[in-house]
């Protein structure tokens, strides 16, 4: 990998990671309402998936969609102000933290019901199936969300109609709060592949090498035969579930083990051991310097008119 490639990896999760620790002050001073989802830790796997797509390809994801929707391209400037619920939103100010969007960059959410993505994900492919379009679908979902129904009527259906759709479980052990032995009889939460039958893979989540790599396999695959894959990401988020959830269920130690492990201080230090140093240096004050314009820009934009309350509804 050269050089351009290595620091554009850096820069998408140092980006990711000030943006929602900025996200976290700004909810803590009552600028955000509702509920607040960050990426922080997991940033290594919507970074590392995303780099192997094209622009004619298509992302969608659960609630915690800042992460991908940056590492998509999306504006922190737009992403800053969606979470205020600015009109210069990504969604004009009404999707909030948990409903990103942005058809420009075929970005399609930002899901608030937990799975309801995954079967509108074998839709989209189908869609780009039909109309020979030779995309794919990356869909995005945690470990929270593979007991329930649509995971199965999604995969089910992917399988049956050989649909380009790459379906990754984000796993950090504890979905909303509960640790995974408690759902799962497995910590291969891949092998759920099986049943339908579907390739399978599983990966290190905090490795964004490892994530690029598997996705590339999956995404070649799917543009070759129209094949789906399962891929599970083993990952792990530093935070709670919401800004409102303290975390209790788990352990100062264990949280402390995965930070050693950080995905954005590993990178780092490598760039410092190819003497990057000065330049990892740089991209860390170009993206301070863009995500304090980010919370200006949305501090300083306008709320929706109200009388546009009623525009992109259905009647």
């Amino acid at each position: 990998m050269d050089q351009e490639f290595l620091t554009d990896l850096y820069r998408k999760m140092l980006r990711i990671r000030r943006f929602e620790e900025e996200a976290a002050r700004l909810y803590t001073e009552r600028k955000i309402g509702g509920f607040l989802h960050l990426y922080i830790g997991q940033e290594a796997v919507a970074v590392g998936a995303l780099s192997v797509l094209e622009q004619k390809d298509a992302v969608i994801t659960a609630y915690r969609c800042h992460g991908h929707y940056l590492a998509r391209g999306g504006s922190t400037r737009a992403g800053m102000a969606e979470l205020l619920g600015k009109a210069t939103g990504c969604a004009k100010g009404r999707g909030g933290s948990m409903h990103f969007y942005d058809t420009s960059l075929n970005f399609m959410g930002g899901w608030g019901i937990i799975g309801a993505q995954i079967p509108v994900a074998a839709g989209m492919a189908f869609s780009q199936v039909y109309k020979n379009e030779g995309g794919v679908v990356l869909c995005f979902l945690g470990d929270g969300a593979i007991n329930i129904g649509p995971f199965h009527e999604g995969l089910s259906l992917a399988a049956l109609w050989n649909l380009p759709v790459v379906y990754i479980i984000e796993n950090n052990y504890f979905a909303m709060g509960t640790p995974l032995e408690k759902t799962s009889v497995t910590e291969d939460l891949s092998v759920r592949a099986l049943g339908y039958p579907m390739a399978r893979d599983t990966v290190d989540g905090h490795d964004v090498f490892k994530v690029r790599d598997a996705v590339f396999r999956a995404v070649k695959n799917a543009r070759e035969t129209g094949k789906p894959t399962l891929i599970e990401a083993k990952t792990y988020r530093y935070r709670g579930h919401s800004m409102a959830d303290p975390g209790t269920y788990r352990t100062k130690d264990d949280v402390e083990a995965w930070r050693k492990r950080d995905p954005i201080a590993t990178l780092g230090d490598k760039l410092d051991a190819l003497n990057l140093k000065s330049l990892r240096e740089q991209i860390d004050e170009e993206i301070e310097t863009e995500v304090q314009d980010a919370v200006k820009f949305a501090e300083e934009s306008p709320y929706p008119d109200p009388s546009t309350a009623m525009d992109y509804t259905y009647a």
